[in-house]
């Protein structure tokens, strides 16, 4: 996983580093998307609840900011609370400096919506990195992304230690 230091729309820093250790669901999400964001930030957030106690202490679900600008604190509160994804999905990134989001970005490969200029055209892979930070499954809306593909995915990484 490429490093990264990004506040949470709640205010607290997450560093890539502070999620090794754990199973970490990753993505990257744009709180006025109403097409593929939507969908991801509920699905996570199913997948987060249908896990057991243990299961769900090793495990992270996050997102990054694809605009910046846009996803302040109120609109990323609204779209977890309308995703029902509130406490269950770190939403990192809205707010801060557009150059360090851009560096982000560049080291996952993927394009932001504030450099398409459309809040709905944007990478949304749901990346799962294991315990050490290696990247080893990606589930895409409308592909392969469903509460049961995530929760298989997640239960094999959890299981491989």
């Amino acid at each position: 996983m490429p490093d990264f230091s990004l506040r949470n729309y709640d205010g607290r820093l997450v560093r890539s580093s502070d999620l090794r250790g754990r199973v970490t669901v990753l993505t990257f999400l744009d709180s006025q998307c109403r097409e593929s964001c939507p969908v991801i930030a509920w699905t996570v957030a199913r997948v987060v609840e249908s896990l057991t106690p243990t299961e769900r202490r090793g495990v992270r679900a996050v997102a990054i900011s694809t605009d910046p600008t846009e996803d302040t604190r109120v609109s990323v509160r609204r779209f977890l609370a309308r995703n029902r994804a509130l406490g269950k999905l770190q939403y990192l990134g809205g707010g801060q400096p557009e150059r360090a989001l851009r560096r982000v970005w560049k080291s996952f490969l993927v394009l932001s919506s504030l450099e398409s200029g459309q809040d709905t055209l944007h990478s949304a892979p749901v990346r799962i990195y294991e315990r050490s930070g290696t990247w080893v499954a990606t589930l895409h809306t409308g592909a392969d992304l469903t509460p049961a593909n995530l929760a298989h995915d997640i239960r094999v990484v959890l299981e491989q230690g």
